[in-house]
């Protein structure tokens, strides 16, 4: 047992240079273990990061238990070329129905594989420089420091001119106010009505009910309709 936990230790501070099957039934246990919170740490980033998208398959359920089976298979062919070509040609017959809704449903599959792999093959160093940079990208995609232009919601008020005239001062400020990064898009006129098209990337210290409430008061419940492009926004 002693010498199994020398052995252990030594491919924890490797990059997967010790063979697998010389750490025996303790060190797979411990692979399969690491193995199943990495799935588990891939469905809760997938549920903080994503949760309000309502388009989504649900997929991160089933992150945990593919986890431990990309390095289940992978602990068992990585040292038999004759089951890693058997396994080749099975799966080249398998195919999955479940549609991939969402893209970044991808991104997160391939970094639950990918983690799977590095515990298969014991780089456990390389295994934490991949979660941490995908913690550290995901964070940067919700600050929009990556220079996503993708716009969370729309306000499209439509009114007469004389009253949109009247109220357009008002209008852009109780806007400015309840939303962030907000601005015009588009005004367009006709003979009767005055339309303005306003986008934004979330609301400020409000939420959607007092956003509605606002636009009642100033425009009226019929006067403008807003556009969500997800179920929640920060």
């Amino acid at each position: 047992m002693e010498q199994q936990v020398k052995d252990l230790v030594k491919s924890l501070s490797g990059f997967g240079a010790q063979q697998m099957e010389s750490v025996g039934v303790l060190g797979f246990i411990f692979v399969m273990l690491v193995s199943l919170a990495c799935g588990i740490f891939a469905s809760h980033l997938y549920s903080h990061f994503y949760s309000g998208r309502s388009t989504g398959s649900q997929i991160h359920r089933a992150f945990p238990l593919l986890a431990i089976s990309v390095t289940a298979i992978f602990v068992t062919i990585q040292f038999s070329l004759p089951l890693s070509l058997g396994l080749l040609g099975a799966l080249s017959i398998v195919r999955f129905r479940t549609p991939i809704k969402e893209p970044e449903e991808i991104g997160f599959l391939m970094l639950v594989i990918a983690a799977s792999i590095s515990c298969a093959t014991f780089n456990f160093a390389f295994l934490g420089i991949v979660l941490g940079v995908a913690v550290a990208g995901l964070m940067l995609l919700r600050m929009g420091v990556l220079g996503n232009t993708h716009e969370e919601g729309l306000i499209v008020v439509k009114l007469p001119r004389d009253r949109y005239q009247a109220i357009f001062p008002e209008l852009i400020t109780q806007l400015g106010g309840r939303t962030k990064r907000g601005r015009i898009d588009s005004i367009s006129q006709t003979a009767d009505f005055s339309v303005i098209a306003y986008s934004f990337r979330g609301l400020g210290r409000t939420t959607i009910q007092d956003l509605q409430q606002g636009l009642d008061d100033l425009v009226g419940s019929s006067g403008y309709d807003i556009f969500l492009n997800q179920q929640h926004i920060a």
